[in-house]
């Protein structure tokens, strides 16, 4: 059995395996509907800095990462925050996934965020499953929100409410 992974704040370090991370998810189809991870300077514009993680290896090696972008300009949106995590296929069902949103979910309770909420495609039941063990619900189904490699797809969508403000 692999050893834990080491949970870190995501530096520019990371971006050529964190875009390597991205891309196997992405490659699987079920990911997301994007189908080619951006440039670096792209992806970091539009993820928040304070709420980016990796999980590393021994060797310093990107396991997978957990990152956050707003949901929304407006002010009373500024509780809320929308995340993506990817874990190298070589290490699904090995904990790194929940190590990274245990950590995230840590770090975004303590910044006073009230809502995490993501778009998951439902055939990636894995996700599902692991979001709903950390106490992220199911609010509803966007049914044939968007085209994907020439098919209609639906989206679950999830959210965790803070348990600090007691929503």
């Amino acid at each position: 059995m692999s050893a834990a992974p080491r949970i870190t704040a995501m530096l520019a370090e990371h971006a050529e395996q964190v875009l390597s991370v991205y891309q196997a998810g992405l490659d699987t189809g079920n990911a997301s509907f994007e189908t080619t991870a951006p440039p670096w300077p792209q992806w970091d514009q539009a993820h928040l800095p304070e709420h980016r993680f990796v999980a590393l290896d021994s060797g310093g090696e990107v396991l997978g990462w957990i990152a956050a972008m707003p949901v929304s300009s407006r002010c009373v949106y500024a509780g809320v925050l929308e995340h993506s995590v990817y874990v190298h296929p070589d290490r699904h069902g090995t904990g790194v996934g929940r190590a990274l949103l245990d950590t995230y979910i840590a770090a975004t309770e303590a910044a006073g965020v009230w809502t995490l909420q993501s778009g998951i495609f439902p055939e990636n039941t894995a996700s599902l499953a692991l979001h709903q063990r950390v106490g992220f619900r199911e609010v509803g189904r966007r049914e044939r929100i968007g085209q994907h490699l020439g098919a209609w797809r639906d989206v679950v969508s999830i959210e965790r409410r803070s348990t600090r403000t007691g929503l």
